[in-house]
């Protein structure tokens, strides 16, 4: 997460901020309102990746500043720092005690400390930076995203890679106008398990496959309910915000459970449900659905709250294929007695995608026929990302793949949030004859901050 000095305000930085500003061609734009067009890796993604070059010499290696510090983007600082082919060069937080205490400790590893910086946009103006990872919350991803394009950076983002349907269309616009390699964080493109388990899905292991559900579950307690605050001394609240519209602080948003609010959050749908959505849609080898339904509630809990702690979602394809989605925020008992999992069905055997990383073939009767197992972890996609970057290739999760799998979270959420049932387009995902749930499409930004050019 970005941070500002104490006491500064936007119009210190505004001329810095708007020069940052993306300003995408028509011609990018066009690309990303048609991306439907356009496969998966393996169908021909690699006709609309982008040719990024080598970020460094044969001698150098790759710079990198993480952006946000708390939880995942410590472990990616050092994820990067353990391969030898990249540097940590920065490290930026808007929470100013977190920061300098994991440069000292990765200094103390054996590398050279990394910078400490409070403020996102004096990253961007770092010539000698060549990757920036995104790990701030969702409301951050894609501005984060398309101002390091912009900035010539290329992108590592968590996920979801947008925290609305409109972000994660300007996203690929912006990777594709630059010539950057953008990824995001769904780590199991890049497990050689999951790899092996999805060439079944597709070899025809399995029969003719027409249907994958997946399911996310785990015990979340209570946020309570608190009123508005003046944000502690150690937190610049203001650039926390940053390209959202401004909401008073309460103690029981940071630091993660802004998840739970829309204003900058996309409960767990975004926050975990898009692994297992991701999973669905490439072992199904569907892009963008046909209709859309969500059921759910919050039932758990009378707190801030506001996504829902029970949902279900459907989703139908062309090709008459079909996902599904269980969330279970409070109760941890899932599908197969486990937490996390993508499950396909075919005419002669199904397979279950595991949480550890594996996979488990059995026969129409549950007979387990086959197994495999396989590291898990940052390492394999990390190191994924850094091949292209040196190389010009495609990620295994491409910011096009990225936006296919994200846009599922959002269009699950639009239609919780409105009529529960949504129609869409097949080229592209676009939501058709219902003004209520196209009103959710995009969102408003600060002065400063608007990423639509």
């Amino acid at each position: 997460m970005p941070s500002q000095e104490s006491g500064g305000s936007f119009e210190v930085f505004g001329q810095e901020a708007r020069a940052h500003e993306p300003r995408l061609s028509r011609r990018a734009l066009i690309e990303a309102a048609a991306i439907g067009a356009a496969g998966m890796a393996a169908r021909g993604l690699a006709a609309e990746a982008p040719a990024a070059g080598a970020a460094a010499g044969p001698n150098e290696r790759i710079r990198v500043a993480i952006m946000g510090v708390n939880g995942r983007g410590a472990a990616l600082a050092r994820g990067f720092a353990a391969d030898s082919r990249a540097e940590v060069v920065t490290l930026c937080d808007v929470d100013h005690r977190v920061a300098g205490p994991l440069a000292e400790s990765m200094g103390k590893d054996g590398g050279r400390a990394p910078k400490v910086e409070g403020d996102i946009r004096r990253v961007l103006d770092d010539a000698t930076v060549d990757v920036l990872a995104v790990a701030a919350p969702n409301h951050w991803h894609a501005p984060a995203t398309i101002l390091g394009c912009r900035a010539g950076k290329h992108v590592y983002v968590e996920k979801p890679c947008s925290h609305t349907a409109e972000e994660g269309e300007l996203a690929v616009a912006a990777a594709r106008e630059h010539g950057r390699v953008v990824t995001m964080g769904t780590q199991r493109r890049s497990w050689p398990a999951i790899q092996e388990g999805i060439g079944k899905v597709l070899d025809g292991t399995l029969g003719e496959v027409r249907f994958c559900r997946n399911w996310y579950a785990a015990r979340r307690g209570s946020i309570g309910s608190v009123q508005p605050s003046a944000p502690p001394d150690w937190l610049d609240w203001t650039l926390w915000q940053g390209p959202a519209p401004d909401r008073p602080f309460k103690s029981n948003v940071v630091h993660y459970n802004w998840h739970w609010h829309w204003h900058w959050g996309n409960g767990e749908l975004g926050n975990n449900g898009v692994h297992g959505l991701d999973l669905a849609r490439w072992g199904l080898a569907v892009d963008f659905p046909l209709t859309v339904t969500a059921t759910g509630g919050r039932f758990y809990f009378q707190d801030d709250q506001e996504t829902p702690d029970t949902m279900n979602v459907a989703y139908t394809f062309p090709g008459g294929k079909m996902i599904t989605w269980e969330g279970l925020s409070c109760t941890p008992d899932g599908m197969d007695h486990t937490g996390f999992g993508a499950w396909f069905i075919g005419t002669e055997a199904s397979l279950v995608l595991t949480s550890g990383g594996g996979w488990r073939l059995t026969d129409p009767k549950g007979k387990v026929i086959e197994e495999g197992e396989g590291p898990g972890g940052d390492s394999s996609h990390i190191g994924n990302f850094l091949d292209c970057v040196s190389s010009g290739g495609t990620p295994t999760a491409d910011i096009s793949e990225a936006h296919r799998s994200t846009l599922l979270c959002h269009l699950g959420n639009i239609a919780y949030r409105t009529s529960g049932s949504l129609t869409t387009r097949p080229e592209d995902g676009r939501i058709v004859g219902n003004a209520e749930a196209e009103a959710l499409w995009g969102r408003e930004y600060r002065d400063g901050w608007n990423i639509r050019g």
